[in-house]
């Protein structure tokens, strides 16, 4: 008897996957003095894979290097069962590696790059008319189309996602923006800390726009809108999105129309907070996914209760380096919500 087929995926994840280079806490991510860590990230692939963990069917569209990472990335989705029909190789540029830092307490910071050969990195040149065939498979089935910006910091992949953009318009399919803002993806010599200019800004506001559900931190959201209230995000957007706003330790806060809250954070130790922002968006996915009503705030317990499950798959993420390998099932998120209380 044939075996059955793999479920089609509801959320298709659209960016970038690339390795994480983790310096010790305190030090310096330098892989020739040893003590750094490699770990398969990027905030698609991270989502894609930890929807395929909590049993959403998922699909990473992005593109990989013909490298030993592209490799890597390759056994990893097969393994977690996440549909790489979107995924392209790139023979001439390399996966990208991102240099992170990280403090005593887990918190990171992006350091710059390495691996390039003077042409660029696999991701910055996803090409449009593959992923097109690709989505003509994929959009049938899907209900989210999951991105980020930092596709808009090449043209190529910028190009290759409006095209996903006005695809998902056409097929009913809802967009979520992490906002997830780089600026070293923009400007290698870029500060880490510093926030977008008034083009980034510009083209950072179009995608926006098309979103049905927005996630930021909180300092992202100053930069978009001038407040950290979700309300006046959403307000401020021609579709009402929904907005979850993120602020490191400090409660997690949302607008889904009719309904808004708060929640404070699972106190735990953390090891690493990479991935933790997204886990929350998988959990959160995922829930809607199942009950889509609950994003237009009707049932505000409900809604409440799957921002509670979403804490809790970022808060499991940081208690293990990396952001893939640690990732929950739905089963041990329930399990250790209920020994939460």
């Amino acid at each position: 008897m044939a075996a059955a087929p793999p479920p089609r995926p509801q959320v298709l994840c659209l960016g970038e996957a690339l390795v994480d280079r983790l310096g010790p806490p305190g030090g310096e991510p330098d892989a020739a003095a040893g003590g750094s860590d490699d770990r398969l990230g990027g905030a698609p692939a991270n989502v894609a894979c930890a929807l395929a963990r909590l049993g959403t069917p998922a699909a990473f569209l992005g593109r990989l290097g013909s490298d030993a990472i592209g490799e890597a990335f390759e056994r990893l989705f097969a393994s977690r069962g996440v549909d790489t029909s979107g995924l392209q190789r790139d023979g001439q540029r390399p996966s990208r590696i991102v240099l992170v830092r990280r403090d005593a307490a887990g918190e990171r910071q992006f350091g710059g790059f390495a691996g390039e050969r003077g042409g660029g990195f696999a991701d910055q040149a996803l090409e449009a008319s593959q992923l097109g065939v690709a989505l003509d498979r994929l959009l049938p089935a899907a209900r989210w189309l999951l991105t980020g910006t930092i596709p808009l910091a090449s043209p190529a992949s910028a190009a290759a996602l409006e095209l996903a953009l006005e695809r998902a318009a056409v097929a009913g399919v809802a967009v979520a923006v992490d906002v997830n803002w780089r600026p070293t993806f923009w400007n290698p010599a870029a500060d880490p800390a510093s926030g977008p200019d008034a083009r980034q800004l510009s083209r950072c506001q179009t995608l926006l726009e098309r979103a049905a559900l927005i996630k930021c931190a909180r300092e992202e959201a100053l930069w978009l809108c001038g407040s950290d209230d979700p309300a006046l995000l959403s307000a401020a957007l021609p579709r009402r999105p929904a907005v979850v706003v993120s602020d490191g330790a400090n409660p997690v806060r949302w607008c889904c129309g009719e309904a808004a809250g708060k929640l404070a954070p699972f106190p735990l130790a953390a090891v690493d907070t990479t991935g933790a922002g997204d886990a929350f968006s998988a959990g959160l996915l995922h829930g809607l996914c199942a009950r889509p009503e609950l994003l237009a705030g009707s049932d505000g317990p409900a809604l409440r209760e799957l921002m509670r499950f979403a804490s809790a798959c970022g808060a499991l993420v940081c208690r293990g380096a990396g952001a893939i390998d640690p990732q929950p099932t739905a089963a041990e998120v329930q399990a250790w919500l209920s020994r939460a209380g």
